[in-house]
């Protein structure tokens, strides 16, 4: 008579992970040595983590998920070097630029957000910082898109000061996005026209104004773990709204084309990681998901609570039928009743 394979397990790591949760729970930051250990497990600690994360992600969000969708508002004609985007002056990427759209075109894109069953719409601009015009029209924009439709409004405009983010506002903008993107010892090798510093002020000037930051970062540009803990860390102390996680995606004719791979694995685990450091946010998985988890994202929203969809910037996602199968699937259900 056969009999059934034994299978070791460590009880002390199976249940530490959901000792950690406990305490995050109960209000732990936490800190580089628990937020490494993440990302070093082993990959048979992969689904107890996940089950650990969940509870972090239902206490805050039950099992309630936030889409998002994204308008290019303004492609390419940038100034700056950042080496990942297909965008920038150092990037012979075959793109279609095109200038700043229209209100009527913006609004239009807000009419597409509400028919994808979006909670929030996310305009976004090229470019170091904004012009007067790309504010002027915001500015005259956004109230119509109020008024038609219930989405939250969220900008991503570059590098601005407090008193065009006191604009941005007044209009009825609701939140942010300017990404930290990695650490700040990392930084200078994906950028050299402007630094770290700067982005932290453009977040600081956002908070002074009153309005919600959505910032997060690209995973998968050679950093090395110790930098993904420090900008998921950095994040939790600046207690962010919404975190963005993009998993890279190497496009060709960008200095970063080269660098390639991420284990599906591995992406679990940075998700779990910014769960912990970022409990009440609304963790976002954002560009790369398909290709990076592949037939492992619905694992992914176990732990974050929000993603985009439709495309991104100037790159395709799956089809958002695709995307409103899965999260049935899992039990899970959109929110678009309201902008809160």
């Amino acid at each position: 008579m056969s009999q059934n394979p034994t299978i070791e397990t460590n009880p002390s790591s199976a249940g530490r992970w959901h000792v950690l949760a406990d305490r995050v729970l109960q209000g732990h930051a936490l800190d580089e040595s628990e937020a490494l250990s993440i990302l070093e497990s082993d990959d048979a600690e992969l689904l107890d983590m996940l089950a650990a994360a969940y509870r972090i992600r239902y206490r805050w969000f039950g099992n309630r998920m936030h889409l998002n969708f994204l308008i290019n508002a303004r492609s390419g004609h940038c100034g700056e070097d950042c080496h990942y985007c297909s965008q920038s002056r150092v990037s012979s990427a075959q793109i279609t630029p095109h200038n700043l759209l229209s209100a009527d075109e913006l609004f239009e894109g807000a009419g597409m957000a509400a028919q994808h069953q979006a909670k929030t719409y996310c305009m976004v601009t090229s470019g170091r910082k904004p012009l007067e015009s790309d504010l002027a029209t915001i500015e005259a924009v956004a109230p119509r898109i109020k008024q038609a439709y219930p989405l939250k409004l969220c900008v991503s405009p570059g590098l601005i000061n407090q008193e065009q983010a006191e604009r941005l506002k007044r209009c009825g903008i609701d939140r942010i996005n300017h990404n930290l993107n990695t650490s700040e010892a990392f930084y200078p090798k994906i950028c050299t026209t402007h630094g770290y510093r700067q982005r932290l002020d453009t977040l600081e000037a956002v908070r002074r104004a009153g309005l919600e930051i959505c910032s997060g970062g690209i995973v998968g540009m050679g950093e090395s773990a110790e930098d993904v803990v420090e900008l998921a860390l950095r994040l939790g102390r600046l207690k962010v709204e919404a975190v963005p996680v993009n998993f890279f995606i190497p496009i060709p004719g960008t200095p970063l084309e080269k660098v390639d791979y991420l284990s599906p694995r591995w992406c679990l685990k940075v998700l779990v990681m910014f769960r912990m450091a970022n409990p009440k946010c609304e963790l976002r998985i954002a560009a790369g998901r398909e290709r990076s988890l592949g037939p492992l994202q619905p694992l992914g929203l176990y732990v974050a609570n929000s993603l985009f969809v439709g495309d991104y910037l100037t790159t395709k996602g799956q089809p958002p039928e695709a995307d409103f199968e899965m999260i049935e699937a899992l039990g899970f259900e959109p929110v678009v009743d309201g902008v809160h």
